[in-house]
Protein backbone atom coordinates (compact mmCIF):
# COMPACT_ATOMS: atom_id res chain seq x y z
CA UNK A 1 0.00 0.00 0.00
CA UNK A 2 1.54 3.51 -0.79
CA UNK A 3 2.48 5.70 2.03
CA UNK A 4 0.24 8.90 3.04
CA UNK A 5 1.55 11.64 1.50
CA UNK A 6 2.90 14.44 3.28
CA UNK A 7 0.73 18.02 3.27
CA UNK A 8 2.92 21.23 3.40
CA UNK A 9 0.77 24.48 4.11
CA UNK A 10 2.64 27.58 2.10
CA UNK A 11 4.18 27.12 -1.15
CA UNK A 12 6.99 30.07 -0.57
CA UNK A 13 10.82 29.17 -0.27
CA UNK A 14 10.45 27.03 2.63
CA UNK A 15 7.22 24.95 1.61
CA UNK A 16 8.73 24.37 -2.04
CA UNK A 17 11.81 23.43 -0.76
CA UNK A 18 10.51 20.97 1.89
CA UNK A 19 8.70 19.01 -0.70
CA UNK A 20 11.74 18.77 -2.96
CA UNK A 21 13.58 17.74 -0.18
CA UNK A 22 10.40 14.45 0.48
CA UNK A 23 10.72 14.06 -2.95
CA UNK A 24 14.06 13.51 -2.74
CA UNK A 25 13.44 10.92 -0.27
CA UNK A 26 10.61 8.92 -2.50
CA UNK A 27 8.16 11.00 -0.31
CA UNK A 28 4.58 12.42 -2.41
CA UNK A 29 3.70 15.58 -1.10
CA UNK A 30 0.67 17.90 -1.55
CA UNK A 31 1.21 21.37 -1.15
CA UNK A 32 -1.56 24.14 -0.26
CA UNK A 33 -0.94 27.83 -0.82
CA UNK A 34 -3.72 30.67 -0.59
CA UNK A 35 -2.96 32.25 -3.17
CA UNK A 36 -4.50 32.04 -6.33
CA UNK A 37 -0.90 32.28 -7.85
CA UNK A 38 2.44 32.37 -6.98
CA UNK A 39 3.42 36.16 -7.76
CA UNK A 40 6.69 38.03 -7.68
CA UNK A 41 7.15 39.29 -3.63
CA UNK A 42 9.93 40.97 -2.04
CA UNK A 43 13.45 41.67 -3.55
CA UNK A 44 16.38 41.12 -3.37
CA UNK A 45 17.90 37.90 -1.36
CA UNK A 46 21.35 36.85 -0.41
CA UNK A 47 22.18 33.12 -0.86
CA UNK A 48 25.35 32.38 1.70
CA UNK A 49 26.91 28.97 0.83
CA UNK A 50 25.20 26.88 3.98
CA UNK A 51 22.21 27.15 1.10
CA UNK A 52 23.90 27.42 -1.75
CA UNK A 53 25.07 23.41 -1.44
CA UNK A 54 21.23 22.27 -0.39
CA UNK A 55 20.34 23.95 -4.15
CA UNK A 56 22.77 22.39 -5.21
CA UNK A 57 21.94 18.72 -4.19
CA UNK A 58 18.26 19.43 -5.53
CA UNK A 59 19.76 20.72 -9.00
CA UNK A 60 18.33 24.29 -8.54
CA UNK A 61 21.94 25.46 -8.26
CA UNK A 62 22.51 25.10 -11.94
CA UNK A 63 19.30 27.41 -13.13
CA UNK A 64 20.16 30.46 -10.19
CA UNK A 65 23.74 31.04 -11.76
CA UNK A 66 22.86 32.21 -14.77
CA UNK A 67 20.81 34.88 -13.65
CA UNK A 68 22.49 36.04 -10.28
CA UNK A 69 26.00 37.60 -9.39
CA UNK A 70 28.59 36.34 -7.30
CA UNK A 71 29.82 39.28 -5.10
CA UNK A 72 33.90 39.11 -4.66
CA UNK A 73 33.47 40.30 -1.15
CA UNK A 74 31.17 41.51 1.56
CA UNK A 75 32.18 45.06 2.94
CA UNK A 76 31.47 46.90 5.76
CA UNK A 77 31.86 50.40 5.35
CA UNK A 78 31.17 53.75 7.70
CA UNK A 79 27.94 55.07 7.04
CA UNK A 80 29.31 58.75 8.09
CA UNK A 81 32.27 58.94 6.11
CA UNK A 82 31.85 55.85 3.26
CA UNK A 83 35.22 54.69 4.31
CA UNK A 84 35.83 51.23 4.08
CA UNK A 85 36.21 49.07 7.31
CA UNK A 86 36.74 46.06 6.31
CA UNK A 87 35.84 43.38 4.29
CA UNK A 88 34.75 39.23 4.16
CA UNK A 89 35.92 37.49 0.79
CA UNK A 90 33.20 35.90 -1.07
CA UNK A 91 33.35 34.86 -4.87
CA UNK A 92 35.98 32.42 -6.14
CA UNK A 93 37.15 32.84 -2.18
CA UNK A 94 33.84 31.22 -0.97
CA UNK A 95 34.04 28.64 -3.01
CA UNK A 96 37.24 27.09 -2.10
CA UNK A 97 36.53 27.95 1.88
CA UNK A 98 33.32 26.81 2.27
CA UNK A 99 32.45 24.41 -0.70
CA UNK A 100 29.57 26.45 -2.28
CA UNK A 101 28.66 29.98 -3.89
CA UNK A 102 27.61 33.13 -2.26
CA UNK A 103 24.81 34.53 -4.71
CA UNK A 104 22.38 37.27 -4.79
CA UNK A 105 19.29 37.27 -6.84
CA UNK A 106 15.93 38.43 -7.12
CA UNK A 107 14.04 36.54 -4.35
CA UNK A 108 11.56 35.59 -7.56
CA UNK A 109 14.58 33.89 -9.55
CA UNK A 110 14.83 31.73 -6.09
CA UNK A 111 10.95 30.85 -6.23
CA UNK A 112 10.41 30.61 -10.01
CA UNK A 113 13.69 28.03 -10.23
CA UNK A 114 11.80 26.13 -6.86
CA UNK A 115 8.44 26.05 -8.66
CA UNK A 116 9.81 24.77 -11.93
CA UNK A 117 11.12 21.69 -9.59
CA UNK A 118 8.36 21.28 -8.35
CA UNK A 119 6.22 21.01 -10.94
CA UNK A 120 8.70 18.56 -12.68
CA UNK A 121 8.59 16.49 -9.94
CA UNK A 122 6.08 13.88 -10.18
CA UNK A 123 6.01 12.92 -6.45
CA UNK A 124 4.75 16.95 -5.74
CA UNK A 125 1.62 18.38 -6.23
CA UNK A 126 0.54 22.01 -5.88
CA UNK A 127 -2.88 22.85 -5.16
CA UNK A 128 -3.06 27.02 -5.66
CA UNK A 129 -6.24 29.06 -4.26
CA UNK A 130 -6.68 26.64 -1.36
CA UNK A 131 -6.34 28.13 2.22
CA UNK A 132 -5.91 25.45 5.20
CA UNK A 133 -6.01 26.62 8.92
CA UNK A 134 -5.84 24.60 11.63
CA UNK A 135 -9.29 23.14 11.69
CA UNK A 136 -8.90 22.46 7.99
CA UNK A 137 -6.88 19.29 9.25
CA UNK A 138 -9.34 18.05 11.87
CA UNK A 139 -10.72 14.23 11.64
CA UNK A 140 -10.29 12.71 8.66
CA UNK A 141 -8.39 15.21 6.58
CA UNK A 142 -5.85 15.35 9.31
CA UNK A 143 -5.67 11.04 8.77
CA UNK A 144 -5.19 11.23 4.99
CA UNK A 145 -1.44 12.66 5.73
CA UNK A 146 1.25 11.13 7.05
CA UNK A 147 2.61 14.61 8.44
CA UNK A 148 1.62 18.55 8.27
CA UNK A 149 4.44 21.19 7.77
CA UNK A 150 3.35 24.57 8.57
CA UNK A 151 5.48 26.39 6.30
CA UNK A 152 3.13 29.41 6.26
CA UNK A 153 5.52 32.16 8.12
CA UNK A 154 4.76 34.39 10.91
CA UNK A 155 1.16 34.48 10.65
CA UNK A 156 0.91 30.67 10.18
CA UNK A 157 -2.65 29.20 10.29
CA UNK A 158 -0.90 25.74 11.33
CA UNK A 159 0.56 27.08 14.43
CA UNK A 160 -2.51 26.71 16.31
CA UNK A 161 -2.28 22.87 16.34
CA UNK A 162 1.37 23.24 18.29
CA UNK A 163 0.69 24.04 22.02
CA UNK A 164 2.81 25.87 23.41
CA UNK A 165 4.12 26.99 19.87
CA UNK A 166 6.18 30.20 19.54
CA UNK A 167 4.28 33.44 18.65
CA UNK A 168 5.60 36.92 16.71
CA UNK A 169 6.48 39.54 18.61
CA UNK A 170 7.30 43.20 16.58
CA UNK A 171 11.44 43.48 16.89
CA UNK A 172 10.86 47.13 16.93
CA UNK A 173 12.75 47.55 13.40
CA UNK A 174 11.20 47.68 9.98
CA UNK A 175 13.16 47.28 6.93
CA UNK A 176 12.43 49.99 3.76
CA UNK A 177 13.56 47.93 0.76
CA UNK A 178 13.87 49.81 -2.76
CA UNK A 179 15.80 49.14 -6.29
CA UNK A 180 17.66 51.29 -8.24
CA UNK A 181 18.87 50.95 -11.84
CA UNK A 182 22.26 50.85 -12.64
CA UNK A 183 22.16 53.79 -14.59
CA UNK A 184 21.17 56.01 -11.44
CA UNK A 185 23.36 54.39 -8.75
CA UNK A 186 25.70 56.38 -7.26
CA UNK A 187 29.57 55.85 -8.16
CA UNK A 188 30.34 54.61 -4.21
CA UNK A 189 27.92 51.57 -4.94
CA UNK A 190 29.84 48.49 -5.22
CA UNK A 191 29.27 46.99 -8.91
CA UNK A 192 30.51 43.87 -7.82
CA UNK A 193 29.87 43.31 -3.56
CA UNK A 194 27.45 43.25 -1.04
CA UNK A 195 28.04 46.60 0.85
CA UNK A 196 26.37 46.75 4.41
CA UNK A 197 26.69 51.05 5.62
CA UNK A 198 26.94 51.23 9.46
CA UNK A 199 25.95 53.86 11.28
CA UNK A 200 24.51 55.12 14.04
CA UNK A 201 20.93 52.95 15.59
CA UNK A 202 20.30 51.75 11.52
CA UNK A 203 22.18 50.09 8.51
CA UNK A 204 21.86 49.98 5.24
CA UNK A 205 22.63 47.17 2.46
CA UNK A 206 22.95 47.42 -1.14
CA UNK A 207 24.56 44.86 -3.41
CA UNK A 208 23.71 44.57 -7.10
CA UNK A 209 20.70 42.45 -9.04
CA UNK A 210 21.14 41.41 -12.69
CA UNK A 211 17.22 40.58 -13.20
CA UNK A 212 16.87 44.73 -13.02
CA UNK A 213 19.73 45.64 -13.89
CA UNK A 214 20.60 47.83 -11.04
CA UNK A 215 20.74 47.28 -7.13
CA UNK A 216 19.12 46.04 -4.48
CA UNK A 217 19.28 48.49 -1.25
CA UNK A 218 17.67 47.58 2.07
CA UNK A 219 17.22 50.31 5.03
CA UNK A 220 17.15 48.63 8.54
CA UNK A 221 16.09 50.98 11.62
CA UNK A 222 13.70 51.40 14.29
CA UNK A 223 10.11 52.25 13.65
CA UNK A 224 6.46 51.36 14.28
CA UNK A 225 4.60 48.54 12.54
CA UNK A 226 1.05 48.93 10.65
CA UNK A 227 -0.32 45.73 11.59
CA UNK A 228 -0.12 42.15 10.51
CA UNK A 229 1.63 42.31 7.05
CA UNK A 230 5.26 42.23 5.55
CA UNK A 231 5.13 44.49 2.86
CA UNK A 232 3.34 47.52 2.20
CA UNK A 233 3.76 50.51 -0.04
CA UNK A 234 4.97 53.58 2.23
CA UNK A 235 3.28 56.26 2.91
CA UNK A 236 4.31 59.64 3.13
CA UNK A 237 5.01 59.71 7.26
CA UNK A 238 6.87 55.74 6.71
CA UNK A 239 9.06 57.61 4.56
CA UNK A 240 9.53 60.60 6.71
CA UNK A 241 10.40 58.22 9.24
CA UNK A 242 13.08 56.44 7.45
CA UNK A 243 14.94 60.06 6.55
CA UNK A 244 14.79 61.34 10.20
CA UNK A 245 16.96 57.76 10.89
CA UNK A 246 19.44 58.75 8.51
CA UNK A 247 19.61 62.01 8.87
CA UNK A 248 22.87 62.47 10.29
CA UNK A 249 24.31 59.97 7.58
CA UNK A 250 27.04 61.24 5.18
CA UNK A 251 24.99 63.37 2.17
CA UNK A 252 25.83 60.97 -0.58
CA UNK A 253 23.63 58.22 1.05
CA UNK A 254 20.91 60.69 2.32
CA UNK A 255 20.50 62.14 -1.26
CA UNK A 256 20.44 58.25 -2.68
CA UNK A 257 17.52 57.93 -0.21
CA UNK A 258 15.63 60.91 -0.72
CA UNK A 259 15.74 59.92 -4.60
CA UNK A 260 15.15 56.49 -4.58
CA UNK A 261 11.79 55.17 -5.57
CA UNK A 262 9.23 54.79 -2.95
CA UNK A 263 10.32 52.07 -1.09
CA UNK A 264 8.23 48.85 0.87
CA UNK A 265 7.82 49.28 4.41
CA UNK A 266 8.38 46.03 6.08
CA UNK A 267 8.17 45.65 9.92
CA UNK A 268 10.34 42.99 11.28
CA UNK A 269 8.80 40.28 13.02
CA UNK A 270 10.58 38.02 15.02
CA UNK A 271 9.44 34.64 16.79
CA UNK A 272 9.56 34.12 20.89
CA UNK A 273 10.66 30.65 21.50
CA UNK A 274 7.99 27.49 21.89
CA UNK A 275 7.67 24.21 20.44
CA UNK A 276 7.35 23.55 16.87
CA UNK A 277 5.97 20.19 16.75
CA UNK A 278 3.35 19.29 18.62
CA UNK A 279 4.57 15.14 19.04
CA UNK A 280 2.33 13.77 16.59
CA UNK A 281 1.41 14.97 12.82
CA UNK A 282 2.68 18.72 12.91
CA UNK A 283 5.53 20.51 12.41
CA UNK A 284 6.52 24.17 11.44
CA UNK A 285 9.61 25.07 9.80
CA UNK A 286 10.71 28.56 8.25
CA UNK A 287 9.34 31.66 9.82
CA UNK A 288 6.58 29.98 11.14
CA UNK A 289 8.66 28.68 13.77
CA UNK A 290 11.43 31.09 14.35
CA UNK A 291 11.16 33.98 12.07
CA UNK A 292 14.62 36.27 13.08
CA UNK A 293 16.02 39.67 12.54
CA UNK A 294 17.90 39.67 8.74
CA UNK A 295 20.86 41.18 10.42
CA UNK A 296 22.71 37.88 9.44
CA UNK A 297 20.68 37.72 6.06
CA UNK A 298 20.00 34.04 6.92
CA UNK A 299 15.87 33.86 7.07
CA UNK A 300 15.66 32.10 3.57
CA UNK A 301 18.64 30.01 4.45
CA UNK A 302 17.43 28.64 7.89
CA UNK A 303 14.27 27.44 5.67
CA UNK A 304 16.00 25.75 3.22
CA UNK A 305 18.20 23.88 6.07
CA UNK A 306 14.78 23.25 7.94
CA UNK A 307 13.34 21.76 4.68
CA UNK A 308 16.50 19.51 4.61
CA UNK A 309 17.04 18.15 7.62
CA UNK A 310 12.94 17.40 8.19
CA UNK A 311 12.87 15.48 5.10
CA UNK A 312 16.18 13.39 6.57
CA UNK A 313 14.44 12.60 9.92
CA UNK A 314 11.00 11.68 8.18
CA UNK A 315 12.71 9.44 5.97
CA UNK A 316 15.42 7.44 8.61
CA UNK A 317 13.45 7.61 11.51
CA UNK A 318 10.79 4.33 12.15
CA UNK A 319 7.51 6.77 13.22
CA UNK A 320 6.95 10.82 12.84
CA UNK A 321 7.23 11.61 16.40
CA UNK A 322 10.46 10.39 16.83
CA UNK A 323 11.26 12.14 13.86
CA UNK A 324 9.79 15.66 14.58
CA UNK A 325 11.63 15.43 18.34
CA UNK A 326 15.01 14.55 16.35
CA UNK A 327 14.46 17.07 13.90
CA UNK A 328 13.85 19.76 16.86
CA UNK A 329 16.70 18.69 18.21
CA UNK A 330 19.31 19.13 15.84
CA UNK A 331 17.75 22.43 14.83
CA UNK A 332 17.30 24.31 17.56
CA UNK A 333 20.91 25.15 18.67
CA UNK A 334 22.06 26.25 15.23
CA UNK A 335 19.16 28.41 15.21
CA UNK A 336 19.53 29.71 18.25
CA UNK A 337 23.83 30.23 17.23
CA UNK A 338 21.98 31.96 14.11
CA UNK A 339 20.00 34.18 15.96
CA UNK A 340 22.49 34.99 18.75
CA UNK A 341 24.81 35.88 15.75
CA UNK A 342 21.87 38.35 14.40
CA UNK A 343 21.83 40.05 18.02
CA UNK A 344 25.33 40.33 17.61
CA UNK A 345 25.56 41.77 13.89
CA UNK A 346 22.77 44.27 15.50
CA UNK A 347 24.37 45.39 18.06
CA UNK A 348 28.03 46.18 15.93
CA UNK A 349 26.09 47.81 13.10
CA UNK A 350 24.06 49.96 15.53
CA UNK A 351 26.82 50.91 17.37
CA UNK A 352 27.03 54.30 18.67
CA UNK A 353 29.49 56.78 20.60
CA UNK A 354 32.58 55.35 21.12
CA UNK A 355 31.88 51.78 21.20
CA UNK A 356 31.17 52.47 17.30
CA UNK A 357 34.89 53.90 17.41
CA UNK A 358 36.33 51.05 19.22
CA UNK A 359 33.98 48.43 16.73
CA UNK A 360 35.75 50.16 13.54
CA UNK A 361 39.24 50.14 15.17
CA UNK A 362 39.08 46.09 15.69
CA UNK A 363 37.33 45.27 12.31
CA UNK A 364 40.03 47.35 10.46
CA UNK A 365 42.87 45.43 11.88
CA UNK A 366 41.84 41.96 11.37
CA UNK A 367 42.62 40.55 8.36
CA UNK A 368 39.86 39.44 6.33
CA UNK A 369 40.84 35.72 6.40
CA UNK A 370 40.19 36.06 10.26
CA UNK A 371 36.44 37.44 9.96
CA UNK A 372 35.40 34.54 7.13
CA UNK A 373 37.00 32.03 9.72
CA UNK A 374 34.27 33.50 12.33
CA UNK A 375 31.71 31.98 9.92
CA UNK A 376 32.83 28.80 8.73
CA UNK A 377 30.32 27.04 11.57
CA UNK A 378 27.70 29.56 9.50
CA UNK A 379 28.66 28.68 6.02
CA UNK A 380 30.24 25.62 6.02
CA UNK A 381 27.20 23.95 7.43
CA UNK A 382 26.92 20.24 5.94
CA UNK A 383 24.66 17.81 6.37
CA UNK A 384 24.46 14.30 5.02
CA UNK A 385 21.07 13.08 4.68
Amino acid sequence: MQARPIAIVGAGIAGLTAALAFARKGICTEIFEQAPALTEVGAGLQVSPNASQILDEFGILAALEPHWCEPSRINLVSGANLRPISHVPAGHGARERWGAPYGVLHRATLQAALLEAVKAQPLCSLKLGSRMSAGDFEGGTAGRFRLIVGADGVWSELRHRVPKGPEPRFSGNIAWRFTISRAHAPPFLSRDAVSAFLGPSAHLVCYPLNEVNGFNLVAIASGVPSGQSWETSSTEVQRDMLLSQFSGWHERIVDLLQSAPPPTFWPLYEMLPGRWHNGSDTVLIGDAAHAMMPFAAQGAAMAIEDAFVLAHHMSSQDATPQALEAFETERGPRIARTRARGTFNRFAYHARGPIRLGRDLVLSLRPPQSLAADLDWLYGYRKIG
